[in-house]
């Protein structure tokens, strides 16, 4: 017998309404938007991971200044980045100088990219949270950003967009510029690719290039236990990756990061981005500059001096420091069901 039999069943059906608003992400999939700011064409690889399926593309061309997006299910895992220099014939044959994932084709067909690329990985709705990152630990051939919107939790913009490849150690360069690889993929060491001895955090430590890499980009992971303050959640988010972005958008750039750092504090005066703008740094030094138009003000990681005699600002970026709330609509239906329920309990 249910306990207020004058409305038990309305009762029930909205209570089972609210409860589903409250709890579930939805059934609706995630949107990726990938848009090239680039002066030159790309072409994005898509790599899902084991036992998730594949997208509408695994690899295809992206002009400058065009977008082009694709829909992932809850639970989908993987990789996205972008093929630089390619030569694809009319029948979409060819090969990429920078990210080439070997198909020998504009799809790359369940292949990843080879290093050094900057990619952007992730994984959807695991424990009901999205987890997403943008690493350097393969190198790195390209600016690029990440950006959640729509979504709930802190949804921080993660990535790297200073230009690493002119300022890489002549080590790590490939060619005259076209990319930078890791120590690992330059080296081969277990050191450098926390391998054999050096496969656990308490042994593999970061190493000077890691860390100069770390100093450039504050939110990327520079070498493979670099979670701490790489890995970013967000839930129910839709996500945008920019190749080459000019600048982290018009956003603030106080994102907290995702878990303890142990970066020290410090004073300095900041950073601009994108134009003019200022702001406090959290280590020492005269502040870093990105062309561009608009204002940004945030927190700068310092500077690092490179072994080719070049200095590396730390540029840390993301957006406003927020928690996102639902979206309208689930706002509005949640609402409703309250109400509803007041209503009912109100008529007893």
């Amino acid at each position: 017998m249910y306990p207020f039999p004058c409305c038990s069943s309305s009762t029930s059906s909205i209570l089972g309404l609210l409860v589903l608003l409250l709890t579930t992400r939805g059934i609706s999939a995630a949107t990726f938007t990938f848009v090239n700011r680039c002066d030159y064409t790309v072409w994005p690889g898509i790599l899902a991971n084991a036992g998730s399926p594949r997208l509408d593309s695994t690899g295809f061309e992206l002009p400058k200044e065009t977008s082009r997006s694709f829909q992932a299910p809850t639970g989908w895992s993987g990789r996205f980045w972008a093929r630089t220099a390619c030569n694809f014939d009319g029948s979409g044959s060819g090969s990429c100088l920078t990210g080439d994932c070997g198909s020998g084709q504009v799809e790359c067909n369940g292949l990843g990219a080879a290093p050094p690329a900057t990619l952007a990985e992730f994984t959807l709705g695991s424990g009901g949270q999205d987890f997403y990152d943008v690493s350097l630990v393969d190198g790195y051939n390209l600016p690029m950003i990440v950006e959640g919107t729509g979504g709930a939790g802190v949804c921080a913009s993660t990535g790297c967009v200073t230009d690493l490849n002119q300022q890489c150690p002549s080590e790590l360069r490939v060619g005259s510029g076209d990319a930078c690889k890791s120590a690992c993929e330059a080296f081969g060491s277990p050191e450098y690719c926390c391998s054999g001895s050096y496969a656990t955090p308490a042994t593999c430590r970061p190493s000077v290039y890691s860390e100069m890499f770390k100093a450039a980009c504050p939110r990327s992971y520079s070498y493979a236990y670099d979670d701490a303050t790489s890995t970013f959640t967000c839930s129910g988010a839709d996500y945008t990756v920019t190749f080459c972005p000019s600048s982290p958008s018009q956003k603030s750039t106080k994102d907290p990061t995702p878990m303890t750092s142990t970066t020290p504090q410090g004073s300095g005066s900041g950073y601009s981005v994108s134009g003019s703008g200022s702001g406090s740094g959290s280590e020492s030094g005269s502040g870093y500059s990105v062309p561009g138009s608009g204002s940004e003000s945030g927190s700068g990681a310092g500077e690092a001096l490179m072994t080719d005699g070049s200095w590396l600002a730390g540029l840390a970026m993301g957006d406003s420091s927020r928690t996102h709330s639902p979206s309208t609509v689930q706002s509005a239906l949640i609402a409703f069901a309250t109400l509803s329920l007041a209503l009912a309990f109100h008529n007893l």
